[in-house]
């Protein structure tokens, strides 16, 4: 949700910002009217330039040395534009009105550009090939004045991907476009071959690409290619009018490179836009401009660099080294700063003394983070978990809060309380962390809570203590459930990562389940003959995480991550400890979770999700694995929607979740229905495992216990992107089971509705 951030601050600080639609002139506008007739790909004078282009496919520079270390400059700005004179009038302006004093006229001289926030960073580069590292250290950061700036430096810097333009598939926000010098390319544009043209002193061929259909999601520009090595020099890549992507109008981005020789590039700088607004792309309305210039320099290589650079510790954006003197700026910026951007420092100072915007910044803070700070050290909150339901508590109140300095904060302590009105009980939860080093994230915590929660939500759970899982917490739930469990739990942990973006963590647990309702649920098992409904259990947890390409800002105990195509792998070893504290039983158990986005061309998003599992002894049920359904009419990954709780148990289970995003590419051929811009979906679910006669009778539950010996599944299609405008956040999926319709109960077709917050 941390993306919609600098969309939604502009809405708290100009509520009558996204009244009407915008067309910005700065994105270069190109003609998609081809004067020439189309030519078949082999005919076409393009065709033989970009083959060459192929054989030559260039890789990154970087990789083609032991070592290397360059310096990088970036500049963001971001900007409301097309404001007109009513819209400077408006009363919620009183006490404001000096910002329209730095507002600059947008080139038809009626309305106003106001910049909003600007953002400069330099950085040093550090890199080696074998073994593979990476080192990106900031060396200055100077921001314009908000209490949250590096939250919003963070969120602006998250709206850019770093594409490269020799790959077959270019990542925009997540979502694939085929590159203008992909093999493949000729299936999506339509080249033209114009003028040579000399950039940078380099004799290039231009080529016009547009794409051949225009409403999909799809690119058009030039790129220049030099005619002695058919290197691309420089490329621009626009998307198309009235693009398919939330709160986006379009996006530009211009390419230049550095060709040392036949078979490197180097990135030279790299200019881009991205225009957003909420309501629409009509060409008049008031929008978002974000721009982003870098410059890349000072380019080395085989230096022998010692690896105590890759081991030092991480800077943060806010830290006091990294702030630098106005005379440091004006020696090492790459290009001077305009008067528009020179005065964004001297708006934002002054709006900081105007308790107006103080407290529209709160607003926004609070709703953005879900908490409320006081006194620059507590944080209330999550204000988006105060209320829930379930058949056990009845409605259910909760309040919370942390401790807040920064977001760097070294040490965070938090807590809960929550009341319910049916079992009238009160509950609470408490956890404090500490973390030594920034480098290897070293960190130890410890909590504990007395709640009532849902076991089984999910198959690779998580030891923390201030999670609570979405079954005992939703509003909306399909049947009954009262399946609950009051869990009195009692945590510590340690946590460490050996190598950039791999934790290692250990927690011990000492927790006593039973059942919250006893009435209609059983926890009862049996233990050398006697019957027992209340189970204490000590254990280890042994957990091994890696995130490769994952990419964090802020360094503190939490950290704030930008939205990759990251995988996620999870290997988990879980021992139970009989007799430590009265631990009711040993028992081992092995699980293995994976995740993995993929881009697949322009055929859109396919989301896998496969886990694995073992329990290698007999327990009883609280100590289960349970395949985890949803009996709410919400939206839940990584489970089941047609599935109850309970209704599957396994000690030994493996699940398959495939979920297919084909962007529109499908509605796109309908008509009437593509001027809705839906997007379609399709996913397949599957389940299989075992239960053994021991560990079904070992147990006296009221339910009965089985596992899907014959591979349970459920599969459907979905249509997203549903609202008005940019702001098309609605996702209704339709489920169907496929087997095991005889089971109690059994659902066989099921609606899911949710709010999706990406692009």
């Amino acid at each position: 949700m941390n993306f919609i951030r600098i969309i939604f601050l502009s809405i708290v600080l100009f509520p009558a910002v996204f009244t009407s639609q915008i067309k910005e002139k700065s994105i270069e506008e190109i003609d998609l009217k081809s004067t020439k007739k189309k030519l078949k790909k082999k005919e076409n004078p393009a065709y033989e330039i970009l083959q060459e282009v192929w054989k030559r496919k260039k890789s990154n520079g970087l990789s083609q040395f032991k070592d290397y270390q360059f310096d990088e400059y970036e500049k963001i700005e971001v900007d409301v534009t097309n404001i007109d004179s009513a819209f400077t009038k408006k009363k919620i302006f009183k006490d404001l009105d000096f910002v329209f004093q730095y507002a600059d006229s947008t080139e038809n001289g009626k309305n106003l550009t106001l910049p909003l926030y600007f953002n400069e960073s330099i950085y040093k580069n550090f890199g080696k090939s074998d073994p593979k590292k990476q080192k990106r250290d900031i060396i200055a950061n100077k921001s314009s004045g908000f209490s949250s700036n590096e939250v919003v430096a963070n969120t602006a810097k998250n709206l850019y991907k770093e594409i490269n333009i020799y790959d077959n598939i270019l990542n925009f926000f997540n979502i694939g476009f085929t590159s203008p010098i992909a093999k493949d390319g000729f299936g999506s544009y339509e080249y033209q071959l114009l003028n040579d043209e000399n950039v940078s002193g380099t004799d290039c061929y231009k080529i016009r690409y547009t794409p051949k259909r225009k409403d999909v999601l799809s690119l058009y520009g030039m790129v220049y290619i030099s005619k002695q090595n058919y290197a691309v020099v420089r490329a621009t890549i626009k998307s198309s009018r009235n693009i398919n992507v939330n709160f986006v109008n379009g996006f530009y981005n211009e390419l230049e490179f550095y060709n040392p020789n036949d078979s490197i590039f180097l990135p030279r700088k790299n200019y881009q836009e991205i225009q957003m607004s909420i309501f629409g792309k009509n060409d008049k309305s008031k929008s978002i401009l974000a721009k982003r210039s870098t410059f890349f320099s000072k380019y080395s290589f085989d230096q022998n660099l010692n690896d105590d650079i890759f081991e030092r510790e991480t800077q943060s954006l806010s830290d006091e080294s990294v702030q630098k003197s106005d005379d440091y700026w004006e020696l090492e910026r790459k290009e001077p700063l305009s008067k528009s951007e020179q005065n964004i420092y001297k708006m934002i100072d002054e709006l900081n003394k105007v308790p107006k915007f103080k407290k529209a910044v709160k607003v926004y803070e609070t709703l953005a983070s879900g908490y409320f700070n006081v006194f620059d050290a507590i944080d209330i909150g999550d204000v988006y978990s105060t209320v829930g339901f379930n058949d056990v508590e009845g409605f259910r109140l909760r309040l919370g809060a942390r401790t807040y300095f920064s977001p760097n904060d070294m040490w965070r302590a938090a807590f809960y309380t929550a009341y319910g009105f049916k079992d009238k009980q009160l509950k609470y939860g408490f956890e404090a962390r500490k973390m030594f080093d920034r480098t290897n994230r070293f960190t130890i915590g410890a909590g504990t809570r007395r709640d009532v929660i849902q076991l089984g939500a999910q198959l690779t759970t998580d030891e923390g203590i201030m999670t609570r899982s979405f079954a005992s917490s939703g509003v909306l739930n399909s049947g009954n459930n009262f399946n609950l469990s009051s869990v009195n739990q009692t945590s510590a942990f340690t946590a460490i990562d050996p190598f950039k973006n791999f934790t290692l963590r250990l927690d011990a647990t000492y927790q006593t389940i039973k059942s919250a309702n006893p009435d209609k649920f059983s926890l009862d098992y049996y233990k050398n003959g006697e019957l027992f409904s209340e189970i204490t259990d000590s254990k280890l947890a042994f957990s091994v995480t890696a995130r490769p390409g994952a990419k964090f800002s802020q360094y503190g105990v939490d950290r704030y991550e930008h939205s990759t195509l990251a995988p996620t792998l999870v290997l988990k070893y879980t021992q139970g400890l009989k007799g430590v504290f009265n631990s009711d039983f040993n028992y081992s158990k092995l699980q293995f979770y994976y995740f993995q986005p993929i881009l697949l061309k322009s055929f859109g998003r396919l989301l896998l999700n496969v886990e694995a599992g073992k329990n290698f002894s007999t327990v009883p049920l609280a100590l289960q694995n349970v395949l985890p359904g949803n009996q709410s009419y919400s939206l839940i990954p990584n489970t089941f929607a047609l599935l109850n709780y309970y209704e599957f148990v396994a000690d030994e289970y493996a699940t398959f979740h495939a979920e297919h995003h084909f962007n529109g590419k499908l509605l796109s051929y309908i008509p009437l229905i593509k001027k809705l811009k839906l997007r379609e979906l399709v996913f397949y679910r599957t389940a299989v495992g075992s239960l053994s006669d021991a560990s079904k009778n070992i147990n006296a539950t009221n339910l009965t216990l089985s596992a899907p010996n014959k591979p349970y599944y459920e599969y459907g299609f979905g249509i997203e992107n549903i609202g008005f405008g940019n702001l098309r956040l609605l996702r209704i999926d339709f489920n169907w089971r496929g087997n095991y319709l005889e089971n109690t109960d059994a659902r066989k077709f099921g609606v899911k509705v949710g709010f999706q917050y990406n692009f």
